[in-house]
């Protein structure tokens, strides 16, 4: 698997190029364990996603991503790095300008935000686990003490605030939501343990709404032992927006 690594400001980048090109980019932004060093990253390292990137590659798909800023929540520091990496990209390697995103968990947030500000530059969306809203999450975990202290921790961090102070900047913060942009997205839950069948309830809910305005957001389940089903999902689903380039 060809690859490689590079800087932009601080922060580490990889790209990874298919045998034959089909010249069509893929943007990956990642979750809270995602990670890119001048050498590795999460999706490279770990079995799964990587098992995934291969099976884009055979199909033809150029595969980048950034570190951007490790758990950033979303952060507005993130969505300018990913911008700065698409710009980038789109510079200096043979791709078509409208690309495809893989977002997971967190990296949901920063992927709604590129969908609303980059639309005309991007294909299509496809959100595993998401998170679609920071101050719903938020809301979740506060059952969860300890899960709670660490999350607000990560985010005071991320947003540049102290933690008696996040609160009141999440509540003034606008979020966008998924059902304001056009853009085809596919959302695919696994269903792996009680936090994402408890999302998955979240989902069937939103999923009605969005049928009912005939928005292009489709949701499936997936059990734990079909993961390996997911890849060729995928890439069936990118492959229906790209026949307008």
């Amino acid at each position: 698997m060809e690859n490689r690594n590079f800087q932009l400001d601080t922060e580490w980048n990889m790209i990874h190029y298919p045998h034959r090109p089909n010249g069509f980019g893929i943007l990956i932004i990642g979750d809270e364990r995602n990670f890119v060093t001048d050498t590795n990253s999460f999706w490279n390292q770990n079995e799964g996603k990587r098992t995934l990137i291969e099976s884009l590659l055979d199909n033809g798909y150029t595969i980048f991503y950034s570190n951007l800023y490790g758990k950033n929540w979303g952060s507005e520091k993130a969505l300018q790095m990913a911008k700065r990496l698409y710009e980038h990209i789109i510079r200096t390697e043979i791709l078509n300008h409208r690309i495809h995103i893989i977002a997971e968990g967190m990296g949901a947030l920063t992927a709604i935000r590129l969908m609303m500000e980059m639309k005309d530059n991007i294909r299509s969306v496809v959100l595993l686990n998401p998170i679609l809203s920071l101050k719903e999450h938020l809301e979740r975990e506060k059952e969860h003490k300890f899960f709670i202290k660490k999350l607000t921790n990560e985010i005071s961090i991320a947003f540049n605030t102290n933690k008696h102070e996040l609160m009141e900047l999440l509540k003034d913060k606008k979020e966008y939501q998924l059902e304001e942009t056009d853009t085809p997205t596919k959302i695919i839950q696994i269903l792996h343990n009680g936090r994402s069948y408890y999302q998955s309830h979240a989902l069937k809910k939103a999923s009605a709404i969005w049928e009912e305005k005939s928005l292009p957001i489709f949701v499936s389940y997936v059990l734990p032992e079909k993961r390996s089903a997911m890849p060729k999902q995928i890439a069936s689903f990118f492959r229906k927006y790209e026949k307008k380039l």
